[in-house]
């Protein structure tokens, strides 16, 4: 099967644009049906952007003390509503992107697998020089091909992330899932319904 990649726009090159329903853990319970993105707001940051267009949703987090026009760091989540592809063939897809994009541009593979019923994979794309920014850029993605959705969380940094910031970064992508109330092999945590 062929992937449809019509509703995803031509823009997702180095940052991924899109928005998503976001469940921070730790939080009061939230009642949603059906299928979830869990993904939490992270410690020290700020929903600075959203939008929803046609059959793609963005949000955008970056530290509290920056904004999505001047970042150094940022956690974008994009969910696309119908899209029916493997992760790999998203990733492949950015992967080809970046590299019309950016010169040197490079992709590393983190981790392939299935998460609570759902294939995932995970991978760090690099741009030694992105042309708008005139820095370099680091993204870990991970993308999930839910039943109903598609979802893609990544972390952004315009510079060399530190082993600190790799391995920290890591496990909150490693903490990203999807779940599913109607599914009982696939429940939500508790207080999500």
């Amino acid at each position: 099967m062929k992937p449809s990649f019509a509703g995803m726009p031509a823009v997702a090159m180095l940052r991924l644009p899109a928005i998503v329903l976001l469940l921070a853990l730790s939080a009061p319970a939230f009642g949603f049906e059906g299928e979830n993105l869990l993904v939490s707001l992270p410690d020290g940051y700020k929903i600075d952007f959203q939008k929803k267009q046609g059959n793609v949703q963005i949000t955008e987090m970056v530290p509290k003390a920056e904004s999505v026009r001047d970042w150094t760091e940022m956690v974008t989540v994009q969910v696309f509503n119908g899209l029916k592809a493997t992760p790999e063939q998203f990733r492949d897809r950015i992967t080809a992107l970046w590299s019309k994009s950016c010169p040197g541009a490079e992709s590393a593979p983190i981790a392939s697998a299935v998460e609570n019923g759902y294939p995932i994979t995970m991978w760090l794309s690099s741009c030694p020089l992105n042309k708008d920014t005139g820095k370099p850029e680091f993204t870990f993605m991970k993308a999930i091909a839910g039943k109903d959705s598609f979802y893609v969380v990544q972390k952004a940094f315009k510079a060399t992330p530190s082993k600190e910031q790799t391995a920290t970064w890591t496990l909150y992508l490693k903490k990203v899932g999807v779940c599913d109330t109607r599914v009982a092999a696939r429940a939500c945590p508790a207080g999500i319904k």
